[in-house]
């Protein structure tokens, strides 16, 4: 397992923490109060070509892997939680049409999804089927040449603001998720709708709508991969978003954890900066520790991805340390700041508030410990 990186790689990463410093990271506590969709910073993405770093060359990619989209995910989410957030949803839809599509869609969809021509999402979560994922009750009839839709989803990132969605519905509800499909939905379609903008604890400029699906006609070449194999779709596609959820709260912990080790020195009390007081300085070293043992174990998921080798157990496992380390490592920085730190006046105060997400999006830590350990049994069954 070999994580140097390569000249191109390196140019690309010191390329994008460049526009990170630069224009990210200043405006991300005005990006959040303003609470508007972060179109400028994609903007920049796209002229970077970095939405299309896992798509293929011949779509228009730059046909990279996994790992070089994760160290990125991690360099923008440390600058702009938003932003990496908007980045992470948006692979959520390429992903699925990268492994399931036909070659016409792929040309079709995965083109303008590489530019950043248009933003993409993933429409699985509905309000009965969060972490229940099998229990999607949207329906999908064919009638000629259409599937018709009916149903709703919920917490949909990128939702409204995306024009390109692959959405979980079920073909044979009384099958449970042996009746789940995938399709591929375009903004603009007849009867898809958006409803109400979640309000959240954080992530106020990040999309998160409803989406409703009244008769809506979606034609037989949409459907993505074959029927019934919805499920399938779904889960690969979780196995990929959890690998980046995960390193997206490397990313905000390491802004968490920059933003203590900067501030300790500068905050004295009881006549000496606090970064003298030995409590401060081992909190500062387990927050350290624990930022680089989650990265090394996303890094790691992400690079068995690539090399076609098993890694669903692997996300899982980046996933729920990576979430709770961040959890606990915003917590230690807003703790360092003391009073300040609850304030608005310093970014950790939004840290705190944006970690939390981490835990629960993409599975819940309960969800991943079920993952692991089962792969855990199979695994100790076939030794």
């Amino acid at each position: 397992m070999d994580f140097s990186f390569t000249e191109e790689q390196a140019e690309i990463f010191a390329a994008v923490r460049e526009v990170c410093e630069e224009e990210l990271k200043p405006q991300a506590d005005e990006l959040d109060r303003r609470g508007e969709y972060p179109w400028d910073n994609i903007k920049l993405l796209a002229e970077l070509d970095l939405f299309g770093i896992p798509i293929p060359l011949e779509y228009g990619g730059l046909g990279l892997g996994l790992i070089e989209w994760a160290v990125v995910g991690e360099l923008l989410s440390a600058a702009c939680t938003t932003t990496g957030a908007v980045y992470g949803a948006h692979m959520l839809a390429q992903y699925p049409i990268m492994a399931f599509g036909t070659d016409e869609q792929k040309a079709k969809y995965l083109r303008p999804l590489a530019a950043g021509e248009k933003i993409g999402a993933f429409g699985l979560t509905e309000p009965n089927a969060g972490s229940d994922a099998g229990n999607v009750q949207t329906r999908a009839q064919l009638q000629g040449d259409d599937y018709i839709l009916n149903g709703s989803k919920v917490f949909i990132t990128n939702g409204g603001d995306a024009e390109i969605y692959v959405i979980i519905a079920n073909v044979a509800p009384e099958k449970g998720s042996r009746g789940l499909t995938a399709f591929i939905v375009e903004k603009g379609t007849e009867g898809f709708s958006f409803g109400k903008d979640e309000e959240k604890m954080a992530y106020a400029a990040l999309s998160n709508r409803e989406l409703i699906f009244q008769d809506a006609r979606v034609p037989k070449d949409n459907l993505l991969g074959r029927e019934r194999r919805g499920f399938r779709v779904a889960m690969e596609t979780l196995s990929v978003g959890r690998i980046g959820m995960a390193i997206g709260a490397v990313g905000l912990a390491q802004a968490a954890y920059d933003a203590a080790i900067a501030y300790a020195p500068t905050r004295e009390q009881f006549g000496q900066p606090i970064s003298e007081f030995q409590a401060i300085q081992f909190m500062l070293a387990d927050m350290a520790t624990s930022i680089e043992a989650a990265r090394w174990l996303t890094y790691s998921a992400a690079w068995r991805k690539d090399q076609e080798l098993e890694y669903e157990k692997e996300a899982a496992m980046a996933k729920v340390f990576a979430s709770e380390m961040c959890v606990d490592v915003c917590n230690k920085a807003v703790q360092i700041h003391g009073g300040y730190g609850y304030t608005r006046d310093y970014a950790v105060e939004r840290y705190y508030r944006e970690a939390k997400l981490f835990d629960i999006v993409e599975g819940t830590s309960e969800i991943q410990r079920l993952v692991i350990a089962n792969r855990l049994l199979k695994e100790a069954q076939r030794s």
